[in-house]
Formats: C-alpha cells, structure tokens, sequence
C-alpha cells in the first residue's frame, strides 16, 4: 500500500498537491506550521494509488511517497 508523508514544516500551502491528487488524499490542514502556513495532509491514505503526481508537483519537495517499501525521491537537494 502506498504511504505519502508530508514534511509539514516545509510545506508553505500552496495547494498543489491537493488539487492535483486524482483520487483525494490529500487535504489542507486547519493546523499552522512553523512558518504560519496551512500544510496540506493526507487524510484518506488507503485510497492512494502511488502515481506520485503530489511529490511531482510540490515546489518545496515536502512530499515523499513509498510504494511498497520503496522510497521515491524526484530531486536531490
């Protein structure tokens, strides 16, 4: 089953990941980070199918995804 994890601290908002989810995993929290942004969080992780589009287009690269053990990270910084 695929895991999707949110650094909540580097997330500033944006809502990128949420409106690009295909199947809704993921929401904007009604919690404030560290740097007083809303961060989007996964809510519904067992309707995740692992495509990953969240991680893709996340411009602070605050989300990772594991599909079945396996860690996927898109850029090295």
């Amino acid at each position: 089953m695929p895991r999707v994890r949110i650094d909540r601290d580097r997330c500033k908002g944006c809502g990128l990941c949420v409106n690009n989810c295909p199947q809704s995993v993921l929401e904007m929290s009604k919690e404030i980070n560290a740097k007083g942004y809303f961060y989007s969080s996964p809510v519904r992780q067992h309707h995740c199918i692992g495509c990953r589009i969240c991680a893709i287009v996340c411009p602070d690269v605050a989300i990772e995804v594991a599909v079945n053990g396996i860690q996927y990270h898109y850029f090295a910084y």
